[in-house]
């Protein structure tokens, strides 16, 4: 039996799996952050949560007077959790380097500081990196430094005093705002587990457990790697069997993964022959509601069902079938593209953390462990329908053409934008990979096979697209529960 929350009674277990949920849908909470509920809940059930969450997943909950930290272990890249704007759009690359300048002019100021001021510490620091600088007397510079402030506000580190940020943006000769600073919220906001200028590659934040301090040895070695795989599954919307190596591989199919999750988070665990996933029909623990409103995630679902569509065709009308790459290959290619940009006239090499030799040494490995199963046999490849760049610009000129009366006026007027991002949300949602030259189809796409979509008449037009009423995540519905 599961050991998770054993100090919880029955009765308190709904109120406590609600913290948990929290918690880990908000690493950083606040008084105010994301709600002024929100500290009081953690905290009474930080004793707990501080155990359960570090035996389950490995994640440290650190708590003071004003927040509680969630530091979790990464085990890749991710690129579906943004900060947002104002406007709730991703933040660009401006944005975050903004974000991160703002915080290191906030540690040499004192218990207040005007926005004008602010803006010109930061712009101080901009103007030495190529590429970037601030210049106040531009409206798009300083609407990006205020959403670097504002996200920094809704977080409770910045408090505003007199003044308005947005009058500033607009016209900073005639507006000002003055902002009281909370040190403790700011150290927890930016509280890295490396000196980042002694990073020679991004994969060294990937080393989680000397991050925080586990040990090494062979039972802890087991450990961790259950803890691995339940990340997995928690932090992703499937963990497909076919992309895990070995050792997950045989974690993600014990019953004791299910028993544990469903026990601390209070979802449940769905298998099928191609993977598992956790279910969060609430939308309370999801950091992306697939599907949603708006242009890109509705186009989106409507192109998933052409895709699955497809997918269901056979003879000389089936699709091509291609392999995927490994997670471990598409990490390598996120990591590149990072450490292409690092500056590294900044790194100290006598204590640079790692080398890229050794870290591509490591995606070789797990990827050598793609082809083999628990028992050491050579496991069959998988491969995937495939459909092309046209083929899916053909898709969503149908669908722009039937259904774009609810579409966004801007989006609607540039496909090719449209489509990259309803690509990239199919690909953040594991329904698809994209590769060169169009996408792979993933099992899970097959859910949404089914989808029906109208048009309201009423002004402005706005589409409803709904999925199909069924129950099967996964592609085959009558597979069997591979569980042992």
């Amino acid at each position: 039996m599961s050991r998770v929350s054993e100090g919880v009674s029955p009765l308190e277990l709904a109120d406590y799996q609600k913290a948990v949920r929290l918690v880990l849908r908000h690493p950083l909470v606040t008084p105010g952050y994301p709600d002024g509920t929100a500290l009081a809940t953690v905290r009474r059930w930080a004793g707990q949560l501080r155990t359960d969450l570090m035996e389950v997943l490995g994640y440290r909950l650190v708590t003071t007077a004003d927040t509680a930290r969630l530091q979790r272990a990464q085990d890749g890249l991710d690129a579906t959790r943004p900060a947002l704007t104002r406007a709730g759009r991703p933040f660009d690359r401006r944005r975050y380097a903004y974000l991160v300048l703002t915080l290191a002019a906030l540690g040499r100021h004192g218990a207040q500081v005007a926005l004008g001021e602010l803006a010109d510490a930061v712009a101080a620091d901009a103007v030495r990196i190529d590429g970037l600088g601030l210049d106040t007397a531009r409206k798009p510079d300083r609407d990006a430094f205020v959403d670097a402030v504002t996200w920094l506000t809704e977080r409770g580190a910045l408090t505003l005093a007199d003044g308005s940020a947005t009058a500033w943006a607009g016209d900073p000769e005639r507006a000002e705002a003055l902002y009281d600073i909370d040190r403790e919220i700011l150290l927890a906001v930016h509280h890295p587990t490396r000196v980042l200028q002694h990073l020679t590659s991004v994969t060294a934040l990937l080393d989680s457990a000397d991050a925080l301090g586990m040990s090494a040895g062979r039972a802890a070695q087991r450990r961790d790697q259950a803890r691995r795989a339940r990340r997995l599954v928690l932090e992703n919307p499937v963990a497909y069997y076919a992309d895990a190596d070995t050792e997950l591989l045989g974690q993600l199919r014990a019953p004791a993964l299910a028993e544990d999750l469903e026990r601390l988070t209070g979802l449940t665990v769905e298998r099928r022959a191609e993977g598992v996933a956790l279910i969060d029909t609430s939308g309370r623990l999801s950091d992306i509601r697939f599907p949603g409103g708006g242009t890109v995630a509705q186009a989106a679902l409507l192109l998933a069902a052409r895709i699955s569509a497809a997918v269901q065709r056979t003879g000389r009308h089936a699709l091509e079938l291609l392999p995927a790459p490994t997670a471990a290959e598409r990490l390598a290619a996120r990591a590149r593209r990072i450490d292409g940009a690092l500056p590294t006239r900044s790194v100290i090499a006598e204590f640079a953390a790692t080398d890229e030799v050794g870290a591509y040494q490591t995606y070789q490995t797990h990827a050598t462990y793609q082809t083999h199963d628990e028992a050491g046999q050579e496991r069959e490849e998988t491969r995937y329908p495939f459909v092309t760049d046209s083929w899916l610009r053909g898709r969503l000129k149908e669908i722009t053409g039937e259904y774009g009366a609810g579409f966004a006026a801007d989006l609607r007027g540039d496909p090719d934008r449209l489509l990259d991002q309803a690509l990239d949300l199919l690909a953040a949602m594991s329904l698809i990979v994209r590769v060169d030259g169009g996408v792979l189809a993933f099992p899970l796409l097959a859910r949404y096979r089914g989808v029906t979509a109208r048009v309201k008449t009423r002004t402005p037009a706005r589409l409803l697209a709904q999925p199909p009423a069924q129950t099967s995540l996964f592609a085959d519905d009558t597979a069997k529960d591979p569980t042992p």
